[in-house]
């Protein structure tokens, strides 16, 4: 099958593809751990072989298909793999890998209520149940998102139109002074891009120090605000991160959304990582005070499993992303901000991304996924353990499954730690900075890693 008929090849065509397809990926699967964690440098024939592809002739589809999967077999992280200790980056639930197939199967323009009613729906009714465990008041709406980074922009525009109505219109020249916005020096910086596409500027961001321990200081954070306040400064966001990149830390939850109040100021917790707490019975009391939040990042597609990218923007403001992404077009039907996302959200054009926590919760419940979240924190503190048993010396107090690892010979050590990991290929962890100094950092995201897998990881690192 090949040339036009591969693009709308009849049914029984697809359905043989479609089937062959499922196999070859059953295959992969099963061999998930035999392969390397690690990926592979792509050799001069690969890549002569990719560029040879210039497609001026028609290919059959299946071997094509077949060329992919052998190219990401071996040419990239293995995240799927139990020994992928690394960053936020799940080994996907299956009930997302259904959703896309789903989604892919009927396409909606889900942006457009009147051309995709029961997409909105199912999709909105996902971000109520999520804004309701997450103890946001009656009436809290919010979207899903290409990912965080789209997430957090979008709080920094919320922020600068709840602080100045006429900012929509008028952007940066709406204000008296320069906008600032707070955010932690173990924050995830992309946070000074979205200053600079916000059109504030990246020097309107404050970094803020932490406490020694990877949270923001408090007592830092309101100096900076009276200091911004006294030369003539706007303060417009304090974001709190509940779950640091590096560290999975907890910035403070409640002294943050007391100075935001007090200050007239938008409060956001970036909960893309930690967001998922939520699910855990016996752990959502870590994230207590962000019920109080104005708006909160929560990442579908890191704890929570689900295929890249699905990021969610939760907010018990709902009027205030209406305003900021109100737009009328004559080619487009009557809007209702409440259900139109063109309306209120940043795309315009988007995939039914929603589905794939729908099936997921759906499938698992509530306390499917506090298990999946638990058990995910057990084995990172029997990593950290083990390590400590054998000398090493732990950076963090995570609460959320981040576990930062210092070698008995010291901080310079870690990255030789690192390297012979990725050198044996059977795991991947990382080397993340913490606190100023370098640590190795391991973080359990995929439900298939278990305890044996542990026990080798923290038997190879003690052995070398």
């Amino acid at each position: 099958m090949h040339g036009r008929d591969a693009l709308f090849p009849d049914f029984d065509q697809l359905t043989d593809a479609e089937n062959a397809l499922t196999e070859r990926l059953s295959q992969a699967r099963r061999n998930y751990a035999s392969r390397k964690a690690t990926s592979a440098e792509l050799t001069p024939d690969w890549l002569e072989e990719l560029q040879s592809k210039r497609f001026d002739q028609a290919e059959d589809l299946e071997p094509l298909m077949d060329w992919v999967i052998d190219a990401l077999d071996t040419g990239s992280v293995q995240m799927t793999h139990p020994g992928y200790l690394g960053l936020f980056n799940p080994a996907p639930t299956f009930a997302a890998e259904c959703a896309d197939r789903i989604a892919s199967a009927f396409n909606p323009q889900i942006c457009v209520y009147s051309h995709a009613p029961a997409a909105v729906e199912i999709e909105q009714h996902v971000i109520n149940e999520l804004a309701r465990r997450a103890g946001l008041p009656k009436g809290a709406g919010g979207h899903f998102t290409s990912g965080g980074a789209e997430a957090n922009s979008t709080a920094v525009l919320c922020a600068l139109q709840a602080k100045c109505p006429e900012y929509s219109d008028k952007g940066i020249y709406a204000f008296g002074g320069q906008p600032t916005i707070y955010v932690s020096k173990e924050s995830h910086l992309a946070w000074l891009k979205m200053a600079h596409s916000a059109g504030i500027g990246r020097n309107a961001v404050r970094l803020i120090a932490t406490d020694g321990q990877g949270q923001m200081d408090a007592g830092c954070l309101a100096a900076a605000i009276d200091e911004d306040l006294k030369s003539g400064c706007v303060p417009v966001l304090i974001v709190a991160t509940a779950g640091t990149t590096n560290a999975g830390m907890i910035d403070p939850l409640k002294d943050c959304s007391t100075l935001a109040q007090e200050h007239d100021m938008w409060f956001h917790v970036d909960a893309a990582w930690g967001g998922a707490m939520i699910a855990s019975t016996a752990g959502r009391s870590v994230l207590n005070g962000i019920e109080q939040a104005d708006s909160i990042t929560i990442d579908a597609h890191k704890w929570f499993a689900t295929t890249m990218g699905a990021g969610m923007f939760l907010t018990s403001r709902p009027d205030i992303p209406a305003q900021v992404f109100r737009i009328s077009a004559s080619y487009m039907p009557e809007s209702e901000a409440a259900k139109d996302f063109y309306v209120n959200s940043n795309q315009w054009s988007r995939r039914f991304v929603g589905l794939r926590l729908f099936l997921a919760l759906g499938a698992a419940g509530w306390d499917g996924y506090g298990d999946h979240v638990e058990r995910s924190i057990r084995l990172t503190n029997r990593f950290t353990e083990n390590l400590r048993k054998a000398g090493w010396t732990e950076a963090n107090r995570s609460l959320m499954g981040v576990s930062c690892m210092v070698p008995p010979e010291g901080n310079d050590a870690v990255q030789r730690y690192v390297d012979a990991v990725h050198e044996d290929g059977r795991f991947w962890i990382s080397k993340a900075v913490f606190e100023g100094k370098p640590v190795l950092r391991a973080c359990v995201t995929n439900g298939r890693t278990d305890e044996a897998t542990i026990d080798q990881l923290t038997a190879f690192l003690t052995t070398l």
